[in-house]
């Protein structure tokens, strides 16, 4: 019997949302500034993604760039946003949280884990620091958290195929195992038969002239900065692939 196949759309504007319950995907991790590696959204996004999306909301906790070592005062600003968060209506959180020697600080997630309550939470690609994945997986499996997002120590998951692959069969059903970073409709088919993964993740997103996009609505603008949009039959289509290799699994 083939598994369920879930993908997860990595969204960080509410038209991102809205494109993930168009396009049949099962769920969002919320964020803002993907091209910091995420960042927590703002309490209004939430609310809007919870309200319009029609999807479980997942929210990214991250309260900055650079690295995942938290100071006291930055890991309460942690706490706090997971509270209002979940005041909200999300189905879950997404967090990471490591150590000066980038080894998983098992009692500072577990806190999180015990603080989401029944919601689920899951540990993001600051395992991907880490010195040793096998250990890092049985210290994530050890806090709580229910899922791992991980491009396998590399910087896509085509390169880190082969250890999401090593990843999936060592978690032998403990944990899911969602590869994330670079996911493709080009590539998602090759991602899952060498994985045998059932949880993906992308952004699945596309850059689109924010002047062209003026031009378009009939706004003048000088703006050169570009737009990033993302296309419901994107992930239609990465999702399609995806199922079809499951099914020859």
């Amino acid at each position: 019997m083939n598994r369920e196949v879930i993908f997860e759309l990595s969204a960080e504007t509410l038209q991102a949302c809205l494109a993930a319950g168009q396009g049949g995907a099962a769920r969002i991790e919320l964020c803002s500034a993907l091209s910091e590696d995420g960042l927590t959204p703002s309490h209004s996004l939430i609310e809007a993604a919870v309200q319009r999306s029609g999807l479980p909301i997942h929210v990214l906790l991250r309260p900055r760039s650079g690295g995942f070592v938290y100071t006291a005062d930055e890991f309460a600003l942690i706490r706090e946003d997971l509270l209002h968060a979940r005041s909200l209506g999300v189905s879950g959180f997404v967090v990471g949280v490591l150590h000066p020697d980038a080894t998983v600080d098992i009692e500072r997630t577990r806190e999180l884990v015990d603080l989401a309550g029944a919601l689920e939470t899951t540990f993001h690609r600051a395992f991907d620091l880490t010195p040793s994945f096998e250990q890092a997986l049985e210290d994530v499996i050890a806090t709580g958290c229910r899922r791992l997002l991980t491009s396998g120590g590399a910087s896509d998951v085509v390169a880190g195929a082969p250890t999401l692959a090593r990843l999936v069969d060592r978690a032998a059903g403990r944990i899911d195992v969602a590869p994330g970073g670079g996911l493709r409709v080009e590539n998602a088919a090759t991602i899952a038969r060498i994985t045998h993964a059932s949880h993906f993740h992308g952004s699945m997103r596309r850059r689109r002239s924010a002047a062209a996009s003026a031009q378009r609505s009939g706004v003048l603008s000088s703006a050169e900065h570009d737009v990033y949009i993302v296309d419901p039959e994107d992930i239609r289509a990465v999702i399609r692939e995806l199922r079809l290799a499951e099914s020859k699994i």
